[in-house]
């Protein structure tokens, strides 16, 4: 559209100079202006004073490089789109750089999208994405077939801080679940040297669940290398003196010192899985797994041999002198606490030559069972209820709050004399106190043959359960007279052979 003018005349009447070829003057406009004009209103002067106007074609044709020239305009006027007018603003080095394609594609190129997690996002009974369900590795007892602890294994997707999302999700998958056995939980060694502030979580979770520090197994796992032995020392020694078992896994293959083992003294250490599957097939295996085994019976500790899959392992297992092992050869991959199944089959052993053993024979911690513990205060129904969800409990052990064993209650006397007439009547409400017996207490090193004869003491009671102490009295489990009669039976064949 033509802009207005003040003159009357038509536009086109006023006679116009046709400027000379050549180079456009610095600045085309008449002397006594006073002001710098842009090309712009270059154009427009020249649309208002021959009647021409800038359309949208002329406009990309004049700014297309390939068409700045010199092109005459409907009027007859020369315009001037030379590069000396044009190359400052609209150069083709600026419009490469705008509409360069490479840039282009990498501007509105959208980001990858994240890889898909079955495992994390896996469809729960509803349908409805969610978690991963947990799962549940009982830990049998070779000589007996009984689950003695159940071990959980969770995802590490928790607000609880960093390592100890497995543990507490463990905890509370295994409330959920009323999991009645003590648990094996891992956390990483950062989180126990990391000291009392990150490990509140647990506590919470412990809380929450309404658990107790003996029932828990902590398997510290990880690069124990970036870690300060101190602290990871001194974090040990705060949940030890908490209550907690404290063991380490993966040995054989993780990157942790040997002489770690002995510092810490832990309750437990589970092999390698790898060390597991090669040690039957492979001697040079076979010989690590017999030395790690050897070191844990110098330190004090349980040895775990995960990972069973077939009879060779569990010979080869057997063969080392472990008792404690998990595995799909003892329990199927949906085994779970609520069914009730807490005894497996465990096939029979081959019959070897067994090594030579000391005269008073192996120590009582050697043949240590997780004890189940309640509180001095607690009533007699609580202790019904405790035997009557679990049938593989023989004892029960009373406790005080520093966990030294403060009486015994046997099993089969202690529900015969509930069922009795007026038993549950006169005695359910109160302290179960009043029906245990004095505990018999044997040191954890005390030897089988030592600790047969405290069993003999009392004739009424020969058949209890040991309670095993460590140095200053607490409980760390029961010894089964029955374990300690299989073994001096073996003793006494060695000595006649």
């Amino acid at each position: 559209m033509s802009l207005p003018v003040s003159s009357a005349a038509p536009l086109a009447a006023t006679p116009q100079r046709v400027p000379a070829p050549g180079a456009a003057p610095a600045t085309p406009f008449p002397p006594g202006d006073g002001r710098e004009r842009s090309p712009a209103d270059t154009v427009m002067d020249a649309s208002t004073a021959t009647g021409w106007e800038p359309g949208p074609a002329n406009i990309v044709r004049g700014h297309d490089p390939a068409n700045i020239v010199r092109e005459p305009s409907p009027a007859g006027t020369v315009r001037e789109y030379g590069p000396a007018n044009m190359g400052l603003e609209h150069g083709p080095a600026d419009i490469v750089w705008e509409h360069d394609p490479a840039a282009m594609r990498r501007r509105y190129t959208p980001a990858p999208a994240e890889p898909y997690d079955q495992r994390a996002y896996a469809p729960s009974a509803s349908g409805v994405p969610g978690p991963a369900a947990p799962f549940f590795l009982p830990v049998v007892d070779l000589d007996t077939g009984g689950a003695v602890a159940v071990e959980v294994v969770t995802e590490d997707a928790s607000a609880a801080g960093p390592g100890m999302g497995t543990t507490v999700n463990g905890l509370l998958a295994a409330a959920r679940e009323e999991a009645l056995l003590p648990l094996v939980l891992p956390i990483s060694a950062a989180a126990v040297a990391g000291g009392s502030a990150g490990l509140a979580p647990l506590h919470e979770a412990m809380r929450v669940s309404n658990r107790r520090p003996r029932e828990v197994i902590l398997v510290i796992e990880g690069d124990t290398a970036y870690v300060q032995r101190t602290a990871l020392l001194s974090g040990i020694d705060g949940l030890r003196a908490v209550g907690y078992l404290i063991a380490f896994g993966g040995i054989g293959t993780a990157p942790l010192p040997l002489d770690l083992l002995a510092d810490a003294s832990p309750y437990m250490i589970a092999l390698s899985p790898g060390v597991v599957a090669r040690g039957p097939r492979d001697p040079r295996h076979g010989a690590l797994a017999e030395s790690l085994v050897r070191l844990a019976r110098g330190v004090g500790a349980h040895v775990l041999a995960p990972g069973l899959r077939d009879e060779t392992q569990l010979a080869a297992v057997r063969g080392w002198g472990i008792r404690l092992a998990q595995g799909p050869l003892l329990a199927p991959s949906g085994w779970r606490p609520s069914h009730g199944f807490n005894r497996v089959h465990v096939p029979l052993p081959v019959p070897e030559a067994a090594p030579a053993t000391a005269s008073l024979g192996p120590r009582v911690q050697e043949l240590l069972l997780p004890a189940v513990t309640l509180p001095a205060e607690s009533t007699a129904e609580e202790v019904v209820a405790v035997l009557s969800a679990e049938p593989s409990i023989t004892s029960v052990i009373l406790v005080d709050e520093y966990q030294r064993p403060l009486g015994s209650i046997d099993r089969s006397r202690f529900l015969l004399f509930m069922a009795g007439a007026y038993g549950h009547a006169l005695h359910a409400k109160k302290p179960a106190g009043r029906l245990a017996d004095a505990a018999k207490i044997v040191a954890k090193t005390t030897p089988v043959i030592a600790a047969m004869q405290v069993a003999g003491r009392d004739n009424a009671r020969v058949y209890d359960d040991l309670v095993v102490v460590d140095e200053v009295g607490r409980c760390l489990g029961v010894v089964r007279v029955g374990d300690l009669l299989r073994h001096a039976a073996d003793l006494q064949e060695q000595q006649a052979r």
